[in-house]
């Protein structure tokens, strides 16, 4: 059912259960509140950070494509990867997870 709500609904119901879940979480980047896609930075510490975009699978389910190869990488370049990323979609959000394991606490398949 969640999947027809608004992204700002969405986001917010969410970061709620991220909170819930005492996985710290912030937005850095409001897009449009309601068809904006998503952009997660994850932390993997002490490695770095991967990034991941928001997909759709076959079935048109919310999904995960990780960017940059999937690769765990420095700040800067995931910093750098998500500048590009909203200077070509200014509806777009992003989403910090400060997890030390790296946990994604939105729901959908990582392709």
């Amino acid at each position: 059912m969640d999947e027809d709500l608004p992204t700002a609904l969405w986001v917010q119901l969410h970061l709620r259960q991220a909170d819930l879940d005492a996985i710290p979480t912030v937005v850095t980047r409001k897009g449009d509140p309601h068809r904006g896609t998503i952009l997660l930075k994850l932390a993997k510490r002490p490695e770095g950070w991967r990034v991941l975009n928001q997909a759709r699978d076959g079935k048109g389910q919310r999904a995960w494509l990780g960017a940059l190869q999937g690769a765990v990488v420095a700040e800067a370049e995931a910093d750098a990867y998500i500048t590009k990323a909203v200077a070509r979609d200014g509806d777009l959000w992003v989403i910090e997870v400060d997890d030390r394991d790296g946990r994604n606490p939105f729901p959908g398949q990582q392709l």
